[in-house]
C-alpha cells in the first residue's frame, strides 16, 4: 500500500519514501478529487485482489507477481521522466531494509493471512498501521512526542481492534494465526515508515526513484525466497492471474504515481486521508463481490479504529505553539512535519 513527506499509514499496495520539495509543475488535467477517489478504490480493492490471487497461486507467488508488475510500471515512469537511480551504496542498503519492511514482508503476510481470514478483516487490520506507528514513534522518534489527544487516539484505536475481533466472545470463530499475520503486516508498515523517515529523508533522490528502487529490491528478495517454499505453478488460471497483475500494475504501480502527484499538489495532510477510505472500500468489496459475512462488530470496530487512527495523526494548531520557541527550533519542527 505506496507510500508516501511521512505518511501516517502505509497503504497496502505500496510504500513511498518521504517526498523532497516538489518542483513547480503545470496543473494536471484530471482534478485531484477524481484521482483521490481512484486511489481510494485501487487500494481498497487490493485486499479483494489478494484473496482472488491466492485462489490460484501460493502466497509468495502472489507477492512476487505483484512486485514484478509494480516494478515494471515504475520502471517505465522513471524512464519517461529520466530519473536516475541512487548511486550511494549506503542509500541502497537503507532501501534494502525498507523494501523488506514495507513490501516483501507485509505483502507476503497479507497474502498468507487471506488464506484463512476474509479480505474485509485484512483491510481493517491494515488500518491499524497509524496506531502501531504512534506507539513506535514514542520510542524511536525523539521529535514526535505524544500529546494527550494522540495517546487517547491510541487507546481508542486498539479498543476498536478488540471490537472488530470480538474480544468479549473470547475471539470465538476468529482465525487467530491469520489475524495475527494481518496485524503483523500492519505493524511492519509502521516499522518501515519510521526506518525510512530516519534514514532516507534528505538523500537527494526523488520519491519516484526511491520507490522504484525499493520495489525492485523487494522483487529480488521475493525472487530468492519464493523458489525455496513453492514450486513453479502448473497453470495460470485466468481470474487469479488477472488479479495478481492488477494488484501489481494498479495497486503497487499506478497507485504510487497517483499518490505521488496528489501529495505534490494538495499536500501530505490531504493525501494521507486516503488511508481512512481503504477499509471502507475493502469491506464493501468483500461483502458485495466475494459474499463475505459481516457481523455488526466489524463495521462498528472499524469506525472506532479509524477514529483512533485519526486522533493519533493530529498535530497542535499553529496558534497552540509556544511563542517563546526559538525560530530555529520552530523551523526544524516545520520541516519535520513535511517528512
Amino acid at each position: 500500500m505506496s507510500a508516501p513527506c511521512q505518511q501516517p499509514a502505509a497503504p497496502p499496495a505500496a510504500s513511498v519514501p518521504p517526498l523532497p520539495p516538489a518542483p513547480a509543475t503545470r496543473r494536471p488535467a484530471v482534478d485531484w478529487r477524481i484521482r483521490f477517489a481512484a486511489l481510494s478504490l485501487i487500494w481498497g480493492f487490493s485486499f479483494l485482489l489478494i484473496k482472488v490471487g491466492t485462489q490460484g497461486f501460493a502466497p509468495f507467488q502472489v507477492t512476487l507477481g505483484r512486485l514484478l508488475a509494480g516494478t515494471a510500471v515504475l520502471a517505465v515512469a522513471m524512464a519517461v521522466r529520466r530519473e536516475r537511480l541512487p548511486r550511494s551504496a549506503r542509500t541502497w542498503g537503507h532501501i534494502t531494509v525498507a523494501a523488506f519492511f514495507l513490501n516483501a514482508l507485509p505483502f507476503s503476510l497479507f497474502s498468507y493471512a487471506e488464506l484463512t481470514i476474509p479480505s474485509t478483516l485484512a483491510g481493517i487490520c491494515n488500518a491499524t498501521s497509524p496506531l502501531w506507528g504512534m506507539a513506535l514513534s514514542v520510542v524511536a522518534l525523539s521529535e514526535d512526542r505524544p500529546t494527550r489527544r494522540r495517546v487517547a487516539g491510541l487507546g481508542i484505536g486498539f479498543l476498536g481492534v478488540l471490537t472488530v475481533l470480538g474480544a468479549w466472545q473470547g475471539f470465538s470463530g476468529l482465525d487467530l494465526p491469520g489475524t495475527a499475520m494481518a496485524l503483523l503486516a500492519s505493524f511492519s508498515y509502521a516499522v518501515g515508515w519510521i526506518y525510512v523517515r530516519r534514514t532516507l529523508a534528505g538523500t537527494g533522490s526523488s520519491t519516484l526513484t526511491l520507490t522504484g528502487s525499493q520495489l525492485f529490491i523487494g522483487t529480488l528478495q521475493l525472487a530468492v525466497v519464493t523458489p525455496m517454499f513453492t514450486s513453479a505453478p502448473d497453470s495460470f488460471p485466468l481470474l487469479p492471474t488477472l488479479s495478481v497483475l492488477a494488484l501489481g500494475a494498479l495497486g503497487t504501480g499506478l497507485a504510487v504515481l497517483l499518490q505521488y502527484g496528489l501529495v505534490q499538489e494538495v499536500g501530505p495532510t490531504t493525501g494521507q486521508m486516503v488511508t481512512y477510505f481503504i477499509p471502507v472500500i475493502a469491506t464493501a468489496a468483500g461483502v458485495a463481490l466475494l459474499g463475505e459475512q459481516l457481523s455488526w462488530n466489524t463495521p462498528v470496530g472499524a469506525v472506532i479504529v479509524l477514529a483512533g487512527a485519526a486522533l493519533t495523526q493530529s498535530r497542535p494548531s499553529a496558534g497552540a505553539r509556544p511563542r517563546t520557541r526559538p525560530r530555529t527550533e520552530a523551523g526544524h519542527a516545520k520541516r519535520l512535519s513535511r517528512t
